[in-house]
């Protein structure tokens, strides 16, 4: 592999004559492109979200565009999909200049989007969630319920999902809701595919069979804008990788030229070596211990039988594929789950099953799908903040605005929220300023031990090491942090133990010095149980 050129060394001239950014191998490629963001900007009113950014679509290529929350992904991403207007610049189609002042008329020129953040009605079914909006009718100018299940059935088959249609998308798991999203935009025919954070929620061989569906794509000469925050994930199924920051161009490359430091070091604009790292820690007394807990399932138990401890000042991480247990033994010990077997916390029983009797015993979550299970996002980012803790801020039985902005001002500060306002509405925040935000709301409660579910879904690189430095001064500070991670790269770098979960059960617990990728990925295909002594 050729060594990466440092970008300051090769500028690209921008439309204005000034250096705008680079192609690692020096030089800009010459491959056709489908579709071409010139020079555009957006304007929040005083905020600059884009600045004068140019983005190519290779056609025919997976197209891979990364950068830290707030670079300006998402946005640029409206911009091509009509879901928002640009202040300034225009947009290229096969070189011609066009305008979607709507995502149907960008559908209506083949571009299709897959969005991050799910956008299913989950109480419809499988097939009426793929035609929403645009259904099948007969003769009779009626729904054509029968084709359009077979036509999702054959969208579905196309990802290698056995999915019934008439399934209604709330009783799926997250991961296959993802998956009908993507069968939903597929069953288009799009000829420009942008997918925003597709991966997120799907497990390992999902994703092999998606990044199949994407090499089948190719050859049909479909063009794919790839969002992603998963390196190792991305340089697998790139071409070529566009970097933003700060609402910039900063370097683009193909990815043939790249390497993993490379591409981190211009999205932060530091080396990767101090990301997912955490120092030699002293830990204390148990102050979670349980024993033989269950939570019931058809037909075996969605948790079977687990014993394990966490103490003070103590980061356990759990890792496990999708369907291991690794959630439900989160929801059971914040009493979202009935369950079986015995929970203490610093010595106290958990007597009351509720969520409430939980998080007065000590306990708080970080739930996995914070759109769903973490904000409520008609409200503020004040509110969403203190909904946990509003009877603390009561006088005389009533509540006293000018002391929950103050406690929500301090609280942003403190977790380092990048937000325009305490009164701003949360889902105007980025993706890891909301994860901030949930979990301000947990330690609001004072928790002795904090539970977090895939706190790094979804985030960029650097919310991510902002989460890990907050994980790791709670526990400098005595608390017992228990995490699940999907990513072999976190759960190492920041766990001080490893369990590791599989059908259920434990099927290891392995000390920082012992946890080799090797025996995590051997671990989590394990039938053989791990007793742990509380």
């Amino acid at each position: 592999m050729t060594e990466p050129t440092d970008p300051a060394e090769t500028p690209i001239a921008s439309r204005s004559g000034t250096p705008a950014a680079s192609d690692a191998a020096g030089t800009p490629s010459t491959e056709p492109t489908a579709l071409v963001a010139e020079e555009i900007t957006k304007s929040y009113g005083g905020v600059h979200a884009l600045r004068g950014v140019t983005f190519k679509a290779r056609t025919g290529a997976v197209n891979v565009l990364v950068g830290e929350n707030g670079a300006g992904k998402s946005t640029l991403m409206k911009i091509l999909s009509g879901a928002e207007q640009p202040t300034g610049g225009r947009i290229l189609l096969d070189g011609e200049p066009v305008e979607f002042p709507t995502p149907r008329e960008a559908l209506a020129h083949g571009i299709g989007i897959i969005h991050q953040e799910l956008s299913l009605f989950p109480n419809l079914s499988v097939a009426d969630n793929i035609f929403a909006g645009r259904e099948l009718h007969n003769r009779a100018h009626l729904t054509s319920v029968a084709e359009q299940r077979r036509r999702a059935r054959s969208a579905l088959a196309r990802l290698r999902q056995d999915i019934d249609p008439d399934t209604l998308v709330g009783d799926l798991p997250i991961g296959s809701q993802q998956l009908v999203e993507i069968a939903r935009v597929l069953s288009q025919n799009v000829r420009i595919l942008i997918m925003d954070e597709p991966t997120s929620a799907l497990s390992n061989a999902e994703v092999d069979v998606l990044f199949e569906v994407m090499d089948d794509l190719r050859e049909q000469n479909v063009t794919v804008i790839y969002i992603s925050h998963k390196l190792e994930e991305f340089r697998r199924i790139g071409d070529y990788v566009t970097v933003l920051r700060d609402g910039a161009l900063v370097a683009e490359a193909s990815m043939d030229r790249t390497d993993t430091a490379w591409i981190v070091q211009q999205m932060v604009g530091r080396s990767q070596d101090s990301l997912f790292t955490r120092s030699a820690s002293r830990t204390g007394d148990v102050l979670l211990a349980v024993e033989n807990l269950s939570v019931p399932g058809k037909p075996t138990p969605l948790v079977d039988d687990v014993s394990f401890n966490v103490k003070a000042g103590e980061i356990v991480g759990i890792y496990g594929l999708m369907g291991a247990g690794r959630t439900e033994l989160m929801e059971a010990l914040i009493g979202m789950r009935h369950h079986t077997g015995t929970i203490q916390v610093d010595g106290r029983r958990a007597v009351d099953g509720r969520v409430s009797g939980r998080l007065a015993l000590g306990l708080a979550l970080v739930p996995e799908d914070r759109q769903r299970d973490g904000l409520v996002q008609a409200l503020s980012v004040r509110a969403n903040l203190l909904l946990s803790t509003l009877n603390t801020l009561t006088r005389h039985l009533l509540l006293s605005p000018a002391r929950e902005r103050r406690v929500a001002t301090g609280q942003v500060k403190d977790l380092r929220i990048k937000v325009p306002g305490v009164d701003a509405q949360v889902t105007q925040l980025s993706g890891g300023n909301q994860q901030k935000v949930i979990l301000g709301r947990a330690l609001r409660t004072d928790p002795k031990v904090l539970l977090l579910d895939e706190p790094t879904r979804g985030i960029d690189i650097g919310a991510k090491t902002e989460i890990f430095r907050i994980m790791s001064d709670l526990a400098d500070k005595g608390l017992g942090v228990l995490f699940v991670s999907s990513e072999l790269a976190e759960v190492m770098g920041m766990s001080d133990r490893i369990l590791v979960m599989a059908r259920g059960r434990i099927t290891a617990d392995l000390p920082r010095g012992e946890a080799t990728e090797e025996a995590l990925v051997n671990a989590s295909a394990s039938t053989t149980v791990m007793k742990v002594s509380p």
